[in-house]
């Protein structure tokens, strides 16, 4: 039975396109245990505060094996808002 979910910061490499202008456009993302996945396309880029794990930057709304995700780059580092499960009855 599953119990709460939450949100953690999870830091993740990011591989990323720089124009002329400066603009970044994520292309793939990096977790810690060496998955990849490929940024099927950009779809908004804006300054945001990350309400739910803490922080503040840019937020890229991307789409991922065709679903919409959340990517931010706080000017040092990338991460992602990572869904944690709980169990009911774990310590």
């Amino acid at each position: 039975m599953n119990g709460i979910e939450s949100r953690k910061k999870t830091y993740v490499e990011v591989v990323v396109d720089v124009d002329t202008d400066g603009r970044a456009r994520p292309l793939a993302i990096y977790w810690e245990d060496g998955r990849c996945f490929v940024v099927d396309r950009v779809l908004e880029s804006r300054q945001a505060a990350s309400m739910k794990v803490g922080g503040h930057g840019t937020r890229y709304t991307v789409e991922v094996c065709g679903r919409e995700r959340h990517l931010w780059h706080d000017d040092r580092a990338w991460y992602v808002e990572e869904i944690v499960r709980g169990r009911a009855g774990s310590l």
